[in-house]
C-alpha cells in the first residue's frame, strides 16, 4: 500500500519540523515537502499533488483559507487539513467552505492528527470533536421558512446511507453494514446529493448533524 503523500503548510520553521518528526515515524506516511506560506502552498500543491495538505490558517502573504480554494483548483484530488491555532467560528466556517476535508486544533494530542490524516486519506471527513456543535449552532438556523425539508424526498435506504455516511463510514463499510454492494452505497449517495443539492461529504455531514440523524454526544 503507498504511503499517505503529505505537504505541511506553516509560517513557522519549528512547528513543521515537530509536525515532520512526528508524521514520519509512521510507517504509512511520507513528508513530500513545506511551505511557509499559501502561495507556496498552491505552487507545490500543483507540482507534488500530495494527498494531503496540512494547511495553517493564518500566515502571510496568501492565508490558509484563500489557499486551500485555489488548492482545490489546481490539485482537485488533493485534501486539506486545517491544523490551526485558531477555533474561532469564523475560521472553522469559511475553512470548510473552501474545501477542506477536516479540522483539527493544534492543541489535539498527536494520535488525534494521525488518524485525522488517515480519516482524510480515505475520502472521509474529520471534524475535532470540540468543534462539531458549531456546525449545529451555524447550520440549524438554515432552515427552510415553510418547515418544509428536502430530505422528505429520501428513500429509506438513502436516509440510512446519509446517516452513516455522517457517523464517518467509508462506502465499503456501509456496503457491508447494509448488505449492498459498494456500487449501490456510490449511487445512493449521488442521489442524496442530487436530492439534497450537497456537493461534498462535508456537506452530507453538515446536513445530517443540522436534522439531527446523528447524536453529537458520540462524536
Amino acid at each position: 500500500m503507498p504511503n499517505i503523500k503529505l505537504l505541511l503548510v506553516d509560517d513557522h520553521a519549528v512547528v513543521r519540523s515537530g509536525l515532520r518528526m512526528l508524521l514520519e515515524a509512521q510507517t504509512d506516511m511520507e513528508i513530500v515537502g513545506e511551505a511557509e506560506n499559501g502561495r507556496e502552498a498552491v505552487t507545490l500543491a500543483e507540482t507534488l499533488q500530495p494527498d494531503i495538505i496540512l494547511m495553517d490558517i493564518m500566515m502571510p502573504d496568501l492565508n490558509g483559507i484563500e489557499a486551500t480554494r485555489l488548492v482545490k483548483d489546481v490539485a482537485p484530488d488533493t485534501a486539506v487539513l486545517a491544523l490551526t491555532m485558531y477555533e474561532d467560528d469564523q475560521y472553522f466556517f469559511e475553512m470548510l467552505k473552501a474545501g477542506a476535508s477536516g479540522y483539527v486544533p493544534k492543541r489535539a494530542a498527536p494520535d488525534d492528527l494521525v488518524t485525522a490524516i488517515r480519516t482524510v486519506y480515505q475520502g472521509e471527513v474529520f471534524l475535532y470533536p470540540s468543534l462539531a456543535a458549531r456546525l449545529v449552532q451555524g447550520y440549524v438556523k438554515q432552515d427552510m421558512p415553510d418547515g418544509s425539508s428536502p430530505s422528505d424526498n429520501l428513500t429509506d435506504r438513502e436516509r440510512e446511507v446519509l446517516i452513516l455516511i455522517a457517523d464517518g463510514l467509508t462506502n465499503a463499510e456501509i456496503a457491508e453494514r447494509l448488505g449492498i454492494s459498494v456500487k449501490t452505497v456510490d449511487r445512493h449517495r449521488e442521489n442524496l446529493m442530487r436530492k439534497l443539492n450537497l456537493h461534498s461529504r462535508v456537506d452530507l455531514v453538515k446536513y445530517a448533524i443540522k436534522r439531527g440523524l446523528i447524536d453529537l454526544d458520540e462524536w
